[in-house]
């Protein structure tokens, strides 16, 4: 049961032409625009590689409260409530349709890198680069998740893309982090998007991530799951 409704909500999604344009296309868009107006050294390349990637993985896993939103104001989770599915089964089944949906986003970025860039890595690193990225959206899918259940359409595609923006650009995805003044790099090594992209560096560079970044994304997780879990409790008892 879960897995048809993954699929479903998968295929949905995938079909969304706002969704390909916009964690998608753009990422890949910035990625090469960033990296091709000067004469940026092959180190920059792969370290936006894997920011931009991040970019459209936190962008695509947010989409996935967007579409909760619109079920939710068009009656399609009361429509979920009288099916064999339980309210579990259906967070996780949303969960596990925005662990597939990031995959796109990600691809295409690596595939930017390697094909128009030219970034070299080890036969290993590019697998193991995604699956990181891979499993390090989950937070930013249950944030997602929370803006959907907690809030209207409208209001939650608000909050995507402020969240998607502020976290983006503090986090230094778009921007090397070490620009930034002493102040804001302190605040951008406590969010998750910056401690999400040194994972997926740290496999370029051959090294296992950093205790520190592990501990704050996990610590986000566990905030975010715990925003997604009181958002739906709560439109349990408004749908």
């Amino acid at each position: 049961m879960i897995a048809s409704y993954v699929m479903l909500e998968v295929r949905r999604t995938l079909r969304d032409t706002g969704f390909a344009i916009g964690s998608v296309a753009v990422p890949v868009l910035m990625y090469l625009l960033f990296t091709n107006l000067g004469d940026d050294a092959g180190d920059w390349k792969t370290a936006s590689m894997v920011g931009m990637a991040a970019y459209g993985a936190l962008n695509a896993a947010l989409s996935v409260g967007g579409g909760v939103a619109e079920d939710k104001s068009v009656g399609w989770l009361r429509q979920l409530r009288i099916t064999p599915m339980t309210p579990r089964q259906v967070v996780v089944g949303r969960a596990l349709t925005g662990s597939v949906v990031v995959l796109p986003a990600i691809a295409a970025v690596l595939a930017a890198g390697a094909l128009v860039n030219g970034v070299r890595m080890d036969a290993w690193q590019w697998p193991a680069v995604a699956v990181v990225l891979w499993l390090g959206s989950l937070p930013f899918t249950l944030l997602g998740l929370g803006n959907g259940y907690r809030l209207t359409p409208q209001t939650t595609g608000v909050m995507n893309v402020a969240c998607t923006m502020g976290l983006a650009i503090v986090g230094g995805l778009w921007f090397p982090a070490q620009l930034f003044p002493d102040w804001l790099r302190t605040v951008s090594g406590l969010t998750p998007t910056n401690r999400f992209a040194e994972v997926g560096r740290a496999v370029t560079e051959g090294t296992a991530p950093g205790f520190a970044a592990m501990a704050v994304i996990t610590v986000w997780a566990l905030l975010f799951g715990s925003y997604a879990a009181f958002s739906y409790r709560r439109s349990a008892r408004t749908v």
